[in-house]
């Protein structure tokens, strides 16, 4: 037997790279941490984290369309030469009303 020829030398690449890959979809299979090319290991995603992940990006997204909302009432405002502005105010609080009824009070009013 020749040990220096190619085909042994592929022979021993091809049954390494098989015994890996074995390897690899037993562990997968059966749950366990996935072992990459340099030695480190993959865990198995959470369905659970992942599902509670997409939700705080789905809240944290409403969250900034609201600021957003808000932040151009508040420029339009400050930008505004004093027309209208009380009209303005009192929009940019029933946004915010309607956002969160409960945690915003109503507005007191002045008599004038």
């Amino acid at each position: 037997m020749n040990f220096g020829t190619p085909e042994f030398v592929l022979g021993i690449v091809a049954v390494s790279t098989g015994g890996w890959l074995l390897n690899n979809w037993i562990r997968a299979r059966h749950g366990y941490a996935l072992e990459d090319e340099w030695f480190g290991k993959t865990e198995k995603a959470d369905p659970a984290a992942t599902r509670q992940q997409a939700e705080t990006h789905a809240k944290l997204l409403e969250r900034v369309e609201y600021l957003e909302k808000r932040t151009a009432a508040l420029e339009t405002i400050v930008t505004d030469s004093g027309y209208d502005v009380a009209r303005q105010i009192e929009a940019l609080s029933a946004l915010d009303t309607a956002r969160s009824p409960a945690a915003t009070p109503a507005p007191a009013h002045r008599a004038r």
